[in-house]
């Protein structure tokens, strides 16, 4: 072979893929690349191995096998296209396969973390989940009536979905369905505390109860308001077995919602589950998701609502995850409604 600069030899060749010479080997034994000969026996790679090689590169990382790899270069675009999807929906497979592991790895600690404790082992555990209160029901339109099942319960459980994707009418039938279910609105805060004090003057065990909320929270950095006071006496005061509260966040500050969701998180076991519609990143933090914590999806597109695995991958996550922001930009779009003409 009569030498050239347009070819490389293997130190060079492998330094320009980011690979080893042994892997370059490799794709020469899979029939991937076929480089030439110099005179004395070396390797030498010209671009059109250089190409082939950084396409295995490129195919190796995303865990196509050498053989897949070699199928695929040998067809045309659309047969590597219909590999690809292949692909993807083996990797979309497993990301969900991880997620219910993820899931169930949650399911057991929160097993650990009961107060009372699982009746005996890993098998208990699963029993005392098994035994969770559950819920179904036919979902309302924008839905086609299709049927919704949350197998399990949790004691804090947020509501996500970006505008108009009928988060609040399925909050509303949630709490239809749910036995001795509640909806608080968000006329809890339109007479600025006047309701909510008027509860107070009539029962003073009630007032008792906010007043030390009130006091942990602003201990918290809580600054007080009207919107913090009557969402802190609707919750004192709530005697339903499940409260789903509309958008917890609204009229309060990021310190207030910080504040709020902390104390929340610290209910004793066996409290009032509550499930909480937010778009707030403050309320809802996907680093700090707990084991005592669900989060539903009503999606965009008007699927049906899925529970979410807070784990980046998972189905679900990205979306959810673009739907919470800071409180200063969720500011931005206070009051706003999703129309359609």
């Amino acid at each position: 072979m009569k030498q050239s600069s347009r070819y490389l030899r293997p130190r060079e060749a492998a330094r320009r893929l980011g690979v080893s010479i042994k892997a370059l080997r490799l794709y020469e034994q899979a029939g991937l690349i076929a480089p030439a000969r110099t005179g004395p026996g070396w390797r030498a790679y010209g671009p059109e191995d250089m190409a082939r090689a950084a396409d295995a590169v490129d195919l190796r990382r995303i865990g196509l096998s050498l053989a897949e790899i070699k199928s695929m270069l040998g067809t045309d675009a659309s047969g590597r296209e219909r590999a690809l999807a292949t692909h993807q929906a083996d990797l979309e497979g497993r990301i969900r396969d991880m997620a219910a592991v993820v899931e169930k790895v949650r399911r057991l600690r929160t097993g650990l973390l009961r107060e009372d404790g699982p009746p005996s082992g890993i098998a208990g555990m699963a029993q005392t989940r098994a035994d969770a209160a559950t819920v179904s029901f036919s979902l309302p339109w924008p839905w086609g009536g299709e049927r919704f099942e949350l197998g399990e319960i949790s004691p804090l459980t947020y509501i996500i979905g970006p505008l108009g994707s009928g988060k609040t009418r399925f909050a509303l039938r949630l709490a239809a369905a749910l036995p001795g279910g509640a909806f608080l609105g968000l006329d809890r805060i339109a007479d600025d505390g006047t309701a909510a004090e008027a509860r107070l003057t009539s029962d003073p065990r009630l007032r008792r109860r906010v007043e030390q909320t009130l006091e942990r929270l602003r201990r918290d950095g809580a600054s007080p308001s009207p919107a913090l006071f009557a969402l802190v006496v609707a919750l004192e005061a709530a005697t339903a077995a499940y409260l789903v509260i509309d958008m917890v966040e609204q009229g309060l500050d990021q310190a207030a919602q910080e504040a709020v969701i902390a104390h929340l998180k610290r209910r004793p076991s066996g409290s009032q589950p509550l499930f909480l519609l937010t778009r707030s990143s403050a309320v809802l933090d996907l680093r700090g998701v707990g084991p005592d914590e669900a989060i539903i999806l009503c999606p965009a597109n008007h699927s049906p609502p899925v529970r979410v695995v807070p784990c980046p991958g998972a189905p679900g996550y990205e979306a959810v995850a673009t739907c919470l922001a800071p409180p200063h930009v969720r500011a931005r779009t206070e009051g706003v409604i999703a129309w359609r003409p």
